[in-house]
């Protein structure tokens, strides 16, 4: 006669990373869950912002986030090919914008801003694009081919040196003012209804050139010849090679796609802002890397999406979060929290879903704030949106390391 043996219990190890990060996790949801309450019950009570005033933060929030998308594109691209980060990238976008306020400036003084608004837009467009472009194949001649076969700490640590030259050379040749583009008419900037939502112009300008940039990227990247041998070259350079591919061209026409999507992303810039500097390229840049890692490092549709996501939650994160956070929550509420909330904690752990145990923590945890009547008040929340920005990427990467949408990496990086 045979007896089976039962499995053995898993010996509980304690771990303060997992405790670091599971506490995280619970704060995380709890001040999420807080201020978004929050700042729906003080809407109703009339204390919030007005529908008005929504509608245009979700506006400019997907105008910066259409930029920061652009600009995530040429990271994600680079390293989907050759697995670093070019943090010069952000530097390829200054000189696209700084070279374009030159050309805009000429046109201004020859009297062609005014009187040709579009012929001169296109123009600045077009030397930006070009200037963008140059650069960064430049920098991929001179600086990251002869490192093709090195460590990849090399590369990386040469773009941060890359990126500091770029800037300081501009610097030194424009002076660190803050050189500001012409007035763009004001058929382009009064509001424009749509739907009822009163637009911008420039917005609705630079979420078009937007949408037309990154369809007409996907198209190259998915139905071209070229796309695909890009794509080759992503999943396993030697193959690609074998194959017939020039490595080398397709890292070259890499670097030249990511440029042009700086320059598009610097116009976008000067319509918005208007104001630009040696030094606008670090955050920025710094944002679209956020964007990338965002929705997911080397997925170009990721980089899409994390930009617009990252420019929706820079814009509404403060108000919807943070406003929120001086609601004071009624004891019936609380009450009503520490109920549901040690229910969903023992369903969660007789089921062995930690989410559910997460959620279940977070709600006892508003239950002990409303029965304590403690609010938090904080001044200048415009003031905040790159806290709230990078606070966004921790939390993706704490709950979904791999990002939004996955990681693409090719079968070096994966293994």
């Amino acid at each position: 006669m045979t007896t089976t043996a039962s499995p053995a219990k898993q010996a509980f190890r304690f771990s303060w990373t997992d405790s670091f990060l599971w506490a995280v996790r619970v704060m995380a949801i709890f001040v999420i869950a807080w201020g978004f309450l929050g700042a729906i019950a003080l809407g109703i009570e009339g204390n919030g912002l007005s529908a008005e005033a929504w509608k245009q933060l979700i506006v400019s929030g997907l105008a910066q986030g259409s930029m920061y998308g652009l600009l995530a594109l040429g990271y994600s691209m680079v390293y989907g090919v050759l697995g670093f980060i070019n943090f010069a990238h952000g530097e390829v976008f200054m000189v696209g914008a700084m070279v374009g306020f030159f050309t805009a400036d000429a046109l201004f003084n020859a009297g062609v801003w005014e009187s040709n608004f579009l012929l001169s837009v296109a123009l600045v467009l077009v030397v930006s694009v070009l200037t963008s472009t140059i650069t960064a194949v430049l920098i991929e001649k001179i600086a990251y081919r002869p490192l093709r076969n090195a460590p990849r700490l090399i590369p990386l640590i040469t773009s941060i040196g890359i990126s500091f030259f770029i800037q300081n050379a501009v610097g030194l040749l424009v002076g660190p003012s803050v050189k500001t583009y012409p007035a763009a008419p004001t058929w382009l900037t009064d509001p424009i209804n749509i739907l009822g939502v009163e637009i911008a112009g420039s917005s609705l300008a630079v979420m078009i050139i937007a949408a037309i940039s990154m369809t007409g990227l996907w198209l190259f990247v998915e139905r071209s010849a070229t796309g695909r041998a890009m794509r080759a070259v992503a999943e396993d350079k030697e193959i690609a090679a074998l194959m017939g591919i020039n490595v080398d061209k397709i890292i070259v026409t890499t670097f030249a796609v990511g440029g042009a999507m700086a320059g598009i992303a610097a116009v976008m810039w000067a319509i918005l802002f208007r104001g630009v500097s040696f030094f606008i390229g670090f955050l920025p840049g710094i944002k679209a890397f956020t964007a990338a890692v965002l929705g997911g490092i080397g997925n170009i549709f990721g980089a899409m999406i994390g930009g617009l996501v990252l420019g929706l939650f820079e814009g509404l994160g403060p108000n919807i979060v943070l406003r929120g956070l001086a609601w004071q929550i009624p004891i019936p509420f609380a009450i009503v929290l520490l109920a549901s909330g040690i229910g969903v904690v023992v369903f969660g752990r007789t089921s062995g879903r930690q989410g559910f145990v997460l959620l279940g923590v977070a709600a006892m945890l508003m239950s002990l704030v409303g029965f304590v009547g403690f609010t938090i008040r904080i001044p200048g929340l415009s003031q905040l949106k790159d806290v709230v920005a990078f606070t966004a990427l921790v939390l993706v990467l704490i709950f979904k390391p791999a990002g939004l949408f996955g990681e693409q990496l090719g079968r070096e990086d994966r293994a």
